[in-house]
């Protein structure tokens, strides 16, 4: 009895969230339409449940807080905040029962914390989906993340620490005909704060494994894989001024090739005509091409990889700016950073054209060898470099903007990283990590800068450990950059104390001693501690924050001045 009101309270509910079907707009009527699939999903599955008298299945989830009281601090930057405290809530709860699944994320900004995009404003449940799978369909309605190759033409993801999140809502079908051939098909609107983008995305992918398919290549040593997307928005014209285009599509293919130690990978996506706020309105086709490869053994690693983008911004609203309604995903051919000073000048990707080349080797010195001593050493090495792409321009009237050679590279840097890192374990109780970084920043042209040009710095890190015992360990780091431009030098220490496997406490400060203003030669100081159970992590730190940029795989947010006490707690269920 209890299942069939459930089940009536669920259909009743949803669909009187939409009070006249009559006059529903497009939008409406599609997440009415999501909305009814999810209802009859789960009232089947109640039915279903109740039918094969099934168990109850398992929930599971994970949460986080992150509260920040703030002070004004005018020598830093940091305003007052009138609310004095902000807050970033949220928790997943994901159901699953068999071949079913169903879960959602409540979110809560009260209001949202500062370097987040204001938008971002009250709570709700901007996340929910249900589920079905076997072996060989898998059908989800609601929300969904999905990534077709590696994202040049479309990915949906979300990242917490950047405020991103461009999930659709949606239908996803996921279709395994036959061993080693997978099809995925996607049609939604995109996440946009607590609401939807215009556009409607729509989009196919289909992969095959041509030794799992056909038989008589399955014992061969060599494997091929190949792969290819095609993905369409739709938004309506309105503008006074321009014909757009309403329905844009992109195209992709990929081919992977696996032998012993070597792995090839390559793909190549095109774009029709996309006049956006991004790229100025013109009209020229967009392209991006990824080709990369490694070498793996035992105790070595190499890998090489290079890529051209060229008018590559693809969002499901033309007018759209920044990090959001991004169907597409280009990575960064840099390496991503964790010490805070070699991350200061952390590289965004520029969609509007840029070609990129990246080497890295990883070496193993053998345990018991004159340089690897008793435990070996591990030393990487890594080069990186991004130019413009070579352009010529065009008169307005061909609204194509620019063309430009396909293989030939522009004169303009935009990033130069050469990093060399050495892991090192002295004893059962001393290890440590040394690193120098030599980087080349285009700061007016990633962070649209004025008056500031390249930044040429030199950065090095000592990262040491020392076990007492099995309990106790600390840990120092030290960190120092030197550039003359932008605000001059920098320096950092920190020092932490860990009691195994509960408790660990923290103190740093981050000096820019090289800055030609004396004024701004401040101390950046922090301390922290924390205290972990299992998947509980509380954390508390107090302290300064710089005012900059805070980049992931070449997607970044700026980070304004702070002063204050943030309080992070997570755990997972």
């Amino acid at each position: 009895m209890v299942k069939k009101l459930l089940q009536k309270k669920i259909l009743m509910h949803q669909i009187g969230l939409i009070s006249k079907p009559s006059n529903l707009s497009i939008f409406q009527s599609f997440n009415f339409l999501i909305n009814l699939l999810f209802s009859v999903l789960c009232s089947l599955f109640i039915n279903y449940s109740s039918a094969q008298n099934l168990n109850l299945g398992e929930i599971h989830g994970n949460f986080q807080t992150d509260v920040q009281f703030y002070n004004p601090d005018s020598a830093i930057g940091a305003a007052p905040v009138p609310q004095k405290m902000l807050e970033n809530s949220f928790l997943n709860v994901v159901y699953t029962n068999g071949k079913f699944s169903a879960g959602l994320r409540y979110e809560s900004y009260l209001n949202v914390m500062q370097g987040f995009d204001p938008r971002y404003k009250g709570n709700g449940l901007p996340y929910r989906f249900a589920s079905f799978k076997n072996e060989k369909l898998e059908v989800t309605v609601g929300n969904f993340y999905e990534q077709f190759g590696t994202g040049m033409i479309f990915r949906t993801y979300e990242n917490w620490g950047l405020g991103y999140d461009n999930s659709l809502e949606g239908i996803k079908i996921k279709l395994t005909p036959h061993k080693g051939i997978t099809l995925k098909g996607v049609i939604g609107k995109q996440r946009y704060f607590f609401d939807y983008g215009d556009g409607i995305v729509r989009g196919a992918d289909g992969e095959i494994n041509l030794n799992e398919t056909f038989v008589k290549l399955a014992e061969k040593k060599t494997q091929i894989i190949l792969g290819g997307s095609f993905v369409s928005k739709y938004q309506a014209d309105n503008d006074p001024i321009y014909i757009l285009p309403e329905n844009v599509g992109a195209m992709a293919g990929r081919l992977n090739i696996i032998r012993g130690k070597i792995n090839f990978y390559s793909e190549y996506a095109y774009k029709i005509n996309d006049p956006s706020t991004i790229n100025s309105f013109i009209y020229k086709p967009g392209q991006s091409l990824l080709v990369q490869t490694s070498y793996s053994q035992k105790g070595l690693g190499i890998t090489l990889a290079a890529k051209r983008i060229d008018n590559m911004s693809f969002k499901s609203d033309r007018t759209a700016t920044g990090i959001f309604l991004d169907i597409n995903y280009l990575s960064s051919l840099t390496r991503q950073q964790t010490y805070n000073l070699a991350s200061m000048y952390s590289y965004a990707t520029q969609a509007n054209g840029e070609m990129g080349l990246m080497g890295e080797i990883m070496y193993k010195i053998k345990k018991d060898s004159k340089l690897g001593g008793k435990y070996g050493m591990l030393i990487t090495f890594n080069y990186s470099r991004t130019n413009e792409l070579n352009k010529t321009l065009l008169p307005d009237s061909t609204y194509m903007g620019y063309e430009s050679n396909f293989f030939k590279v522009g004169k303009e840097t935009y990033s130069q990283e050469c990093n060399l890192e050495i892991n090192k374990k002295f004893s059962s109780k001393v290890k440590a990590t040394f690193a120098y970084l030599y980087q080349e920043y285009n700061k007016a042209v990633v962070q649209s800068a004025a008056n500031v040009g390249i930044i040429y710095s030199h950065i090095g890190i000592l990262d040491l450990s020392y076990k007492i015992n099995d309990e106790n360990t600390i840990r120092t780091e030290l960190q120092h950059l030197y550039t003359k431009q932008d605000n001059g030098s920098w320096a950092m220490g920190l020092l932490e104390y860990t009691i195994a496997p509960n408790y660990f406490a923290a103190v740093s400060d981050l000096y820019n001693y090289g800055n030609e203003n004396e004024d701004k030669r401040l101390h950046y100081y922090s301390i922290s501690a924390g205290y972990m159970k299992d998947a509980l992590r509380i954390s508390l730190s107090y302290g300064r924050q710089r005012a900059g940029v805070f980049c992931v795989g070449g997607v970044c947010r700026n980070v304004p001045a702070s002063n204050g006490l943030l309080v992070t707690i997570t755990d997972s269920f």
